[in-house]
């Protein structure tokens, strides 16, 4: 029976973010017991050690060039100071005035692909910044704005960035065409090299034609399939591939790293590269 005496109740306190009044008042932060920080802890060290190692590929401005083959991060080259590729991608759009390396320059297409893309913002928000860091999880965060505001409202360039990446692409897959030479040019042979570039473009190509927006550009705003049956198989064609884009998004950032890799030792001469024939 109420007397009018009892103290007026109150709402329990709770942190921001996702721990709002309307959510159960659990004072544990979750009640997961498994190792749910490995995943987000291993996808941040991995990211992490990409960037460190492209970082400084790309500021070296040296040994990305040991005929026949180009580094993937210096192609196509597109200032005046980089070195002569006999064939190559030498298109000297930026004069003597451009001093520092010209990865830089093409760099930002690749790099602004994968940023924007839907796995990698998964794996960087939730490695990096904890938005969230794994289910049932909350991040740390008082508020959520999602991508509506600046800076992560420029996700939304992700598929004009598609579309420069198709281009990258297509210039690796001509420097992959240029790794059928020997060292002095002469076409029909193949090295150990080759086979690390035709490796790295097949993933490359799966990794790009995998992306969301490609398979929205393949077979969006289609209302009867049936009128449209080759765009209907290359959207489900593509629909295979964007099931496996998180395993070749990894599988290509490796293969680019490690194609960067193999023309830095032969560049630097730690080796000469191995000939088949």
């Amino acid at each position: 029976m109420a007397t009018g005496t009892e103290p007026p109740a109150t709402e329990p306190e709770h942190r921001g973010g996702v721990r709002s009044g309307t959510r159960a008042a659990i004072s544990a932060p979750h009640l997961r017991t498994d190792r749910w920080w490995l995943a987000p802890a291993v996808t941040a060290a991995g990211l992490l050690a990409f960037v460190v190692y492209s970082t400084w590929r790309a500021f070296a401005n040296a040994d990305y060039y040991a005929a026949p083959y180009v580094s993937p991060f210096y192609s196509p080259c597109l200032a005046e100071n980089c070195e002569p590729m006999r064939g190559g991608p030498n298109w000297e759009l930026f004069g003597s005035w451009w001093g520092i390396s010209p990865a830089i320059i093409i760099l930002i297409f690749p790099l602004g692909f994968r940023l924007t893309c839907y796995y990698y913002r998964k794996a960087y928000y939730r490695s990096f910044w904890a938005s969230p860091p794994a289910c049932a999880v909350a991040e740390p965060h008082a508020t959520y704005t999602g991508e509506t505001r600046f800076p992560l409202i420029l996700q939304n360039v992700h598929r004009y960035f598609f579309y420069a990446a198709l281009l990258v692409a297509c210039v690796l897959t001509w420097d992959t065409v240029l790794a059928f030479r020997d060292e002095n040019y002469a076409w029909g042979h193949m090295g150990l090299g080759t086979l690390v570039f035709l490796a790295n473009i097949v993933l490359i190509w799966a990794y790009t034609l995998s992306c969301h927006s490609c398979r929205h550009i393949v077979g969006g705003k289609l209302k009867h399939f049936s009128k449209h049956p080759v765009r209907y198989r290359m959207w489900q064609w593509v629909g295979r591939l964007n099931a496996r884009h998180m395993q070749l998004a990894w599988a290509s950032l490796i293969s680019v790293a490690a194609a960067d890799f193999y023309v830095y030792l032969v560049a630097s001469g730690v080796f000469d590269d191995p000939r088949f024939f």
